[in-house]
């Protein structure tokens, strides 16, 4: 596969599922603050986008839901926006139109088309419902129309890589104003998450168990070690190695390591220094789409010679 190909699949994936994490998060963090008045609603509004990456303009006294709705939804300028992840999903099908299906290529250019410039406040919980519900149906369209090549591999290892680090955001929202912040109901519900926990643990939601299910749970999809385990699979179906010691592939070693940290380390103790270790998680997957780059995406290969110039 064409290296300019396998790199717009990949992003493709991951700005599909940044769309739909940014709207999840938007939407526990809009819930947080009309449940609880006496929320410090600047101070949860500048956490809020430092999470999310973002900065509130210079000279700002007062950064408030509308300028937080505003910049990380509809700003079509912001990385970090919903409207932003959209376009440039649309963007990158267009470049790799040759292999992206129709089906697909429909979808994200309606979704982008359709995208608005400015939320109405009664319409921000539809617009939030609306962009998951767009970005499932991206999903399913690659999952029921894509054979299991490298074009499938690299879609989903786009994913699963962007889902770990949404995931981890969304779990460091919970520590977003200290002593208050959204309930673990609540950010289960808003991972798709509430039922099959029930399912799971037959019981009404505990920090321990809801974060343990979030983190740990290896047959639950948004989990950050089910999402990690698939970004491992699909590394290893994309550059199959058999290394007789260790790892000499950067993408595996990097995975592999935030995995182990979490997997044996005490939930109580994660739990402790929720916010610390969340930020480990996004600096992994950063660490490994740096590699994943490196290895298929050179930007500035230098050419190769064979043999010598007569």
């Amino acid at each position: 596969m064409l290296s300019r190909i396998a790199e717009s699949l990949f992003w493709i994936g991951r700005y599909i599922e940044r769309s739909d994490g940014t709207a999840r998060i938007l939407d526990v963090h809009l819930q947080l603050l009309l449940e609880d008045p006496w929320i410090d609603e600047d101070t949860a509004c500048r956490s809020l986008l430092s999470v999310m990456g973002s900065v509130p303009p210079d000279g700002l006294e007062f950064v408030g839901r509308d300028d937080v709705l505003q910049r990380l939804a509809v700003d079509r300028m912001n990385p970090s926006s919903i409207a932003y992840s959209v376009a440039s999903a649309r963007e990158n099908a267009r470049r790799a139109r040759e292999i992206v299906s129709t089906e697909l290529w429909e979808c994200l250019n309606t979704t982008n088309s359709r995208m608005p410039r400015r939320l109405q406040t009664d319409k921000v919980h539809d617009f939030f419902q609306w962009a998951r519900e767009r970005a499932a149906l991206a999903v399913g369209i690659v999952d029921s129309s894509t054979s299991r090549d490298e074009s499938w591999q690299f879609f989903t290892l786009g994913r699963s890589i962007e889902r770990a680090d949404m995931t981890a955001r969304l779990l460091a929202t919970r520590s977003l104003t200290e002593a208050s912040g959204p309930s673990w109901t609540t950010i289960l519900r808003s991972c798709g998450a509430y039922e099959a926990y029930l399912r799971t643990y037959r019981g009404i939601p505990s920090a321990r168990n809801a974060a343990e299910f979030l983190l740990l749970d290896r047959l639950f999809p948004r989990s950050i070690i089910y999402s990690i385990q698939q970004a491992e699979a699909c590394m290893s179906a994309i550059d199959p190695r058999a290394d007789r010691v260790g790892h000499s592939n950067s993408v595996l070693r990097a995975l592999g390591r935030i995995r182990n940290e979490l997997e044996y380390k005490p939930v109580a103790d994660i739990l402790s220094d929720l916010p610390e270790e969340m930020e480990r998680v996004q600096v992994v997957t950063r660490e490994a789409s740096e590699a994943i780059r490196q290895r298929f995406f050179p930007t500035q290969a230098e050419p190769s010679w064979i043999g010598e110039i007569s």
